[in-house]
This record gives structure tokens, C-alpha cells and sequence, in this order.
């Protein structure tokens, strides 16, 4: 079981991340429509050039909401007092490793073998 003063200070971790990223999005897509409207003028080199920028921020929009949904889930993992064990092995997440990823879902072993297996 995680120490209440923990899990407490990963939920502002996750909630502040999460505010973060909505801010991300919603500014993101300000930029879309920005660049909706560009295309329709300007030379070839500006349409491709605006093409390339939606490009870009269409897939940073993709990890930031992965990102998203693995911070609610970790959210809802702290309220069902799952939170900190590994969804893999059931086995205790380190708490370093919550330190630096707080919506890990797998342990070290259970990550490195996800990944490997993707």
C-alpha cells in the first residue's frame, strides 16, 4: 500500500500535467484553425510549408492525447487504491519510477517486455 503523503503528491503531479496538456490541446487547436484558413492562399511553397506544420501538429496532438488518457487512468487508479501496482504482474511499481513517469501503467520488467513485444 502507497503512504497517503505519496499518493497525494502524485495526484497534484497527475492533475497539473493533465491541466497542462489540456491547455497544450486547446491552444493547439487555435493554431488549426489558424492554419485552415492559410491555406487558402499563398504560393505552393506556403501550402506545403502550412501542410508540414499540420502534420506536425496532428501527431504532437496524438501523443499529448495518449499522454491524456494515461494520466486519467492513473487518476482513476489513485481513487480505486490501485494506483503504484503494476497492471501487468501486480506487482508494486517503484516508487522512483512514479517519480519520474506518475501515470506508469507497468513496472521496469512488465514495460521492457511491452515494449518489446509492440
Amino acid at each position: 500500500m502507497m503512504k497517503k503523503d505519496f499518493l497525494d503528491k502524485q495526484k497534484k503531479k497527475l492533475t497539473a500535467e493533465r491541466s497542462e496538456l489540456i491547455d497544450s490541446l486547446v491552444g493547439r487547436n487555435d493554431q488549426f484553425e489558424k492554419l485552415g484558413g492559410a491555406t487558402e492562399s499563398g504560393d505552393d511553397v506556403d501550402i506545403a510549408s502550412d501542410t508540414i506544420d499540420r502534420t506536425l501538429l496532428n501527431s504532437l496532438g496524438e501523443a499529448d492525447q495518449f499522454r491524456l488518457k494515461m494520466i486519467d487512468a492513473a487518476l482513476d487508479r489513485i481513487v480505486q487504491g490501485t494506483y503504484g501496482i503494476c497492471l501487468q504482474c501486480n506487482e508494486p511499481i517503484a516508487e522512483a519510477r512514479l517519480e519520474a513517469i506518475p501515470y506508469a501503467p507497468f513496472c521496469v520488467a512488465c514495460q521492457a517486455e511491452y515494449e518489446k513485444n509492440r
